[in-house]
């Protein structure tokens, strides 16, 4: 056990089976780099963008509702959109009421998820720090359970399922490519893995939330801008996951805007998987050739999100 933290091995194996009947078994997608313009490599994606609601986000919301105790005003999150999805959707499959506040930010296509899974929406603020304090304005006021997109044990716990799910499917695994926003799903990976195999962070440049935290040796403010705000761009990483990327992250990876444009439409065009923008950054960071994997390492990458309508998107 990491010292200072209860996000464990142990506590992640013992909720796994409690949100198995809830979640999804991704599947995995071994390709080539060779289709995608890149040297020979083999690679393989885990495509948790088939997840109930569109993201990994269902995996901690479902522990955090199976885990606490839900009052009868219900439930309260504030996201850019997919844990928002996330938790409209695990409190609908539980029978409990949710109030989903959203920055101005977020696309449509996760809007109309989370109206649809009969959640309260309301939509305010530029970014996700705003949505976030209104969101805890209305727990004090409402007496909502609130639960946090990433800086919430059970939240980090729930992300490490997947982790755990990764190496049922890739027990031979020497490096996985992870998206960080606020660090919940990296966070709660890293947990899992413990150090047994290297997770590289992938951020985009304009929101450099765990680099920015790497630089300081604490969580600190970062920008909030650019392609994937909606999904990595919450100012700054979780208190709670910081010390586990910083004894099992090996390091944090920039691209640009214009490297995850190119993934997501290398990863529609070559092998037709909708990605959002926080969805494909991790697998930009491979294409673009900002991580070159060393001869014959395992690689895989973690396609997170598809919240993104094709028609729109």
């Amino acid at each position: 056990m990491l010292n200072g933290t209860s996000i464990t091995r142990e506590r992640i194996a013992a909720v796994e089976p409690r949100i198995r009947p809830f979640v999804r078994h991704t599947p995995v997608l071994g390709v080539d780099m060779v289709d995608f313009g890149r040297p020979p490599l083999g690679v393989d994606l885990k495509l948790e963008c088939l997840q109930h609601s569109g993201s990994f986000k269902a995996r901690g919301a479902f522990t955090n509702l199976l885990e606490r105790r839900v009052p009868a005003a219900g439930v309260v999150a504030a996201s850019g959109g997919n844990h928002g999805a996330a938790v409209a959707y695990a409190a609908m499959r539980l029978g409990h009421k949710a109030t989903i506040f959203v920055p101005e930010v977020s696309p449509p296509a996760k809007l109309e998820r989370i109206r649809g899974y009969g959640a309260e929406l309301v939509v305010g603020g530029a970014r996700y720090a705003e949505a976030l304090a209104a969101s805890e304005d209305f727990a004090e006021r409402s007496g909502a359970l609130q639960i946090h997109a990433f800086n919430q044990e059970e939240t980090l716990v729930g992300q490490g399922t997947l982790g755990l799910e990764i190496e049922a499917d890739l027990p031979e695994l020497d490096t996985l490519l992870v998206a960080v926003g606020g660090g919940g799903l990296i966070g709660g990976i890293a947990a899992w893995f413990a150090g047994r195999i290297r997770i590289i962070a992938v951020e985009p440049e304009g929101a450099p939330t765990l680099h920015r935290a790497f630089e300081a040796g604490r969580p600190v403010d970062a920008p909030t801008e650019g392609i994937a705000a909606d999904s990595l761009a919450p100012k700054r990483v979780g208190e709670m996951m910081f010390p586990i990327a910083e004894a099992f992250v090996e390091r944090s990876i920039l691209v640009s805007d214009d490297e995850i444009i190119a993934a997501q439409a290398a990863l529609w065009d070559r092998v037709r998987i909708i990605s959002e923008p926080g969805g494909a950054a991790a697998f930009a960071a491979l294409l673009s050739g900002r991580y070159a994997p060393a001869a014959g390492e395992r690689v895989a990458v973690l396609v997170c999100g598809a919240n993104a309508n094709p028609a729109r998107s």
